[in-house]
């Protein structure tokens, strides 16, 4: 068949295949161009999960109708001033939107600059571009869309339901949104209001939070760190949460380059080796990051929907990221995310004793005896209503060994006055010697439920430790600090051990056995697809080091680099410091269990576990308050 050239308006819809691949993609392209037209407020309304209407009102810089014409070819653009695309200081520069969203559906495109005296608009209905007209509307853009794939109905076979399109249009200005704070969005569609965002006040972080906190939610809020760092021209700023504010997926992982909302495998593996010590595996932390960097130093070309990046320096975006990370959570000390204790609330809530509205209802009033009633029955028995079955039940079985019943309250009284050696110690004496309760984060401690639970008092309420988790992060905390400041100590094995791997696997290992050596693990070869291993880290002590060669083997065929083993590390040092920590069941005393808590306050990241779990729950007072009615 001879060569030819496709027409233009085929051409503008290959293209449309590529950037438009459904509505959410036109909003996106859309509302870019909208932002980078210094608008300070977008309204967007869409109909049929943006299938029969798109519509995006800006109130930026507007175009008059030379610019109009222009905007709807192909590869026009005002955002590449000097022609380099290694310079690109804006979300949208391509010039291909308008053209491929025109050639797939009916676009008209209304607009009045700033300081005109009247607006213009031009259509392009599947392809073909109309002249424009006078219009009428204020300064800006109004973008409208109309019947989106009507020209490639094909296309419209693999769209979703009105409400699933929906949905991606939203989680697309909500990131948008994210990224610039001080811009006002609203998102309409089908009669009905989804998103209604007020420009965010005050200085660049805290507007963010208050962004963030409009779309992530409340919880995120109150339980997010600052993240401020920069190094060689990179700067990383944002939010994240707690460790103990975690969730199933990533959704909740918004990162950004430049102010654009990126998809970063790099990125992402940053986040999560920051994160490693404190979740388990299969969680999530919640978090938004914001890179800003020279635009000669990051590639936004390399996707057509420009949502992948390609760094120049990678090393030094994942360095920044981690340490970054691991700074601001390491700041937030014993923290531990209010979540928690909410959580612990609900537990603590019978399910039938939850109105509708999710309030707890005030417990019934005792009913009102005279003071000569007696009960029908004794303690063991029935009170009606006043006692539940249960409890009564369990207080009998507490009686019963005692049989003999117990002495009235007056006898007990003197008794009492009569032995004075007997009398309970100076509690008063005891008080005062407890440090105050103001200058303890975590209280001070008045009792050991279980041998397991430590509770203490606050002057806000109340906390409730788990010994064991909270010594075992303490313990591992200090291995790693002592990993660092001696280097890994290596210990030579009596007799050296021998590891059969299959060949490309011993060829990684003998590859960098320089680097191995540094971490403390000596390793030579021993013939084809064989491993001699001489000496070990100190720490792994009596190890299975066959295993542990193996799995650092297959570790090094999936990252690619020595990392793995000193990940490998700290997971030992986890599993030492759980079995080199204080155990549950066993009792400890008032100063024993104080100097945790002092320990606790001054330790990084002792709000969670090396397994990701609380080690603590703090309860206000006047959420206990509300458990049981009294307000």
């Amino acid at each position: 068949m001879p060569i030819r050239m496709l027409p233009d308006t085929l051409v503008n819809r290959i293209a449309a295949g590529e950037v438009i691949e459904r509505p959410a993609a036109a909003v996106k392209e859309l509302v870019e161009n909208a932002i980078d037209a210094g608008a300070t407020r977008i309204d967007v309304v869409v109909r049929d999960g943006g299938k029969s209407l798109i519509t995006i009102t800006d109130d930026g810089c507007g175009m008059g109708p030379d610019e109009l014409a222009l905007a709807v070819e192909r590869h026009a653009t005002s955002k590449l001033p000097s022609d380099d695309l290694l310079d690109i200081r804006s979300l949208g520069f391509r010039g291909e939107a308008l053209p491929s969203i025109g050639a797939v559906s009916r676009l008209t495109l209304t607009s009045r600059p700033r300081g005109a005296d009247s607006a213009w608009a031009l259509t392009v209905d599947a392809g073909l571009k109309g002249a424009p007209q006078p219009a009428a509307l204020a300064q800006g853009t109004r973008v409208e869309v109309r019947d989106l794939f009507a020209a490639v109905p094909a296309r419209l076979k693999f769209l979703k339901a009105a409400r699933t399109e929906f949905d991606h249009i939203g989680d697309c200005i909500e990131r948008l949104a994210m990224a610039h704070p001080g811009v006002a969005f609203t998102l309409d569609g089908d009669n009905r209001s989804t998103l209604r965002l007020s420009a965010a006040q005050g200085d660049l972080l805290d507007a963010r939070l208050t962004r963030l906190g409009a779309l992530m939610g409340r919880d995120f809020q109150d339980n997010a760190v600052p993240v401020q760092a920069a190094r060689e021209g990179v700067t990383l700023a944002g939010w994240i949460g707690l460790p103990t504010l975690h969730r199933p997926t990533a959704r909740h992982q918004h990162l950004f380059v430049n102010g654009r909302p990126v998809r970063d495998k790099l990125m992402v593996g940053a986040v999560r080796a920051a994160y490693a010590d404190f979740l388990p595996r299969d969680r999530h932390p919640m978090l938004a990051l914001f890179l800003e960097l020279d635009p000669q130093e990051v590639d936004v070309n390399v996707h057509p929907a420009k949502a992948e990046v390609r760094f120049r320096d990678q090393g030094l975006v994942r360095g920044l990221i981690v340490g970054a990370l691991k700074h601001a959570l390491a700041e937030a000390g014993h923290r531990a995310s209010t979540t928690v204790g909410l959580a612990t609330l609900g537990a603590l809530r019978p399910e039938s004793g939850v109105d509708t509205d999710g309030t707890i209802p005030p417990p019934s009033p005792l009913p009102y005896r005279s003071p000569g009633h007696q009960p029908a029955q004794s303690w063991g028995g029935s009170y009606g209503s006043v006692v539940p079955r249960g409890l009564a039940d369990r207080a009998s079985a507490f009686q019963a060994p005692h049989q003999a019943p117990l002495p009235p309250l007056q006898g007990r009284l003197a008794g009492w006055q009569a032995a004075p050696a007997a009398r309970p110690p100076d509690y008063a004496a005891q008080a005062a010697a407890v440090p105050p309760l103001d200058s303890h984060p975590l209280g001070a401690a008045r009792a050991q439920v279980h041998n397991t639970y430590i509770v203490a008092q606050t002057t806000e309420g109340i906390v409730i430790v788990d010994q064991h988790a909270a010594h075992e992060r303490l313990v591992y905390e200090r291995m790693k600090a002592a990993l660092l400041e001696g280097g890994v100590k290596r210990q030579a094995l009596l007799i050296p051990e021998l590891v059969e791997l299959d060949e490309p696997s011993a060829n990684r290992l003998l590859g960098r056995a320089a680097e191995l050596a540094e971490l403390g693990l000596v390793v030579e070869g021993f013939g084809p697809g064989c491993v001699l291993v001489r000496e070990v880290p100190a720490l792994l002590g009596q190890s299975d080091v066959k295993s542990l060669v193996r799995d650092l083997a297959e570790e090094l065929a999936e990252l690619g680099d020595a990392l793995s083993l000193k990940e490998r590390l700290e997971h030992v040092c986890g599993t030492m410091a759980c079995h080199g920590s204080v155990r549950a069941g066993r009792s400890l005393s008032v100063e024993e269990m104080n100097a945790l808590l002092r320990q606790m306050e001054a330790t990084p990241h002792s709000g969670q576990c090396n397994h990701g779990r609380p080690t603590y729950v703090e309860l206000k007072l006047s959420d206990i308050e509300r458990l049981f009615g009294r307000r």
